[in-house]
């Protein structure tokens, strides 16, 4: 009597929930934001201007990296809380070691990757092979990362180099150059994930790590990397926040942790891990900037983007993980009447 065996490669076939998830995220994030437009268009239309959309682009673009990074940490079921820590450190680097002179600036963006390799790493190790909680362990890393930074800078910016400021921050036809790396950055995330053995096989840990371990797959590997490639994402980052702004702070990664996390809810991607989807995370990152822009061409204060960012959030937690047709039942559902005695 033959017995027959599962497949090993079949783990890496694409689970038949992707498609329907990618979808929806892709719907729903899409039409929220080209009605985030259209309102903004007729209510305050200074917020969909030419000047305008050109200061909110290279931000966007900027969160939308950030956001990607975070997503392939999600995916794998935990949370990046050294986002901040990355990005800033990042940005002092490529203008605190360059001090202005151009020439300096691809060694400091050598060191810059260099430390978000050895960041990337120190995350994965506390979490996958010493099993300590992400959050407890990013925050570990976080301090860490600003502890180099302060040593580095003393909290002090310092003005850009001007090659730095023609790549990150100029355009080209019309377009910020910062736009371009997010794109870049997109493809590369979405084909790894979506187009490539390992890839596929990086969805499938995060989705069922007891079928990954059966499988025989390396799932401290793929978690370690998930935070290496995460930091690198985070670094590209900071190294555009530096050519955009000409005397970038030191704490510049500060104001994008929170929209990173709303930024993968709001695309779709599940907190509990496998399922991410990269281009929603994107168009998110656009959605949650103009959201902020509207907001403060309409005369509110700076201050409400954090509650706006957190309301975000909350949808997008709310849509994606509440069961509304159960929800809605009761009250769309009418009683039917007893039949009555023969």
């Amino acid at each position: 009597m033959s017995t027959t065996h599962p497949r090993s490669d079949r783990i890496d076939e694409k689970p038949r929930f992707a498609r329907v998830s990618l979808s929806k995220g892709l719907t729903t994030v899409g039409a929220s934001t080209v009605l985030l437009f259209l309102v903004s268009a007729v209510v305050e239309p200074a917020s969909v201007s030419f000047t305008s959309l050109s200061g909110m682009l290279p931000v966007a673009a900027v969160l939308a990296i950030a956001g990607l990074g975070q997503m392939l940490v999600v995916q794998q079921g935990g949370i990046d809380l050294s986002v901040a820590g990355g990005i800033s450190l990042a940005v002092v680097m490529v203008t605190h070691i360059p001090n202005g002179n151009g020439s300096l600036l691809v060694p400091a963006i050598a060191l810059a990757l260099a430390f978000a390799v050895v960041a990337g790493l120190l995350s994965g190790v506390l979490i996958a092979a010493l099993g300590l909680n992400p959050i407890i362990a990013t925050l570990g890393t976080n301090a860490v990362l600003y502890g180099v930074n302060l040593a580095i800078s003393s909290g002090r910016p310092r003005t850009t180099t001007d090659l730095l400021a023609r790549i990150g921050g100029g355009s080209t036809l019309g377009i910020p150059n910062s736009v371009f790396f997010a794109v870049a950055a997109l493809i590369v995330v979405a084909v790894f994930v979506k187009r490539t053995v390992a890839g596929r096989r990086f969805e499938a840990i995060g989705a069922n790590r007891r079928m990954a371990r059966a499988a025989g797959l390396r799932i401290r590997l793929h978690q370690s990397l998930a935070y290496v490639w995460a930091q690198l994402l985070y670094c590209l980052a900071g190294i555009l926040i530096a050519g955009i702004t000409s005397m970038p702070s030191a704490y510049a990664g500060d104001n994008y942790l929170l929209p990173s996390i709303a930024a993968v809810v709001l695309g779709g991607t599940s907190l509990l891990g496998g399922r991410g989807f990269a281009l929603p995370t994107v168009i998110a990152a656009v959605f949650l900037q103009q959201l902020i822009q509207f907001v403060s061409v309409l005369g509110v204060s700076s201050a409400i983007s954090p509650l706006v960012q957190a309301a975000a959030l909350a949808v997008g937690i709310s849509l994606y993980t509440l069961n509304w047709g159960a929800i809605l039942t009761p009250f769309t559902t009418r009683s039917t009447p007893a039949a009555a005695p023969a």
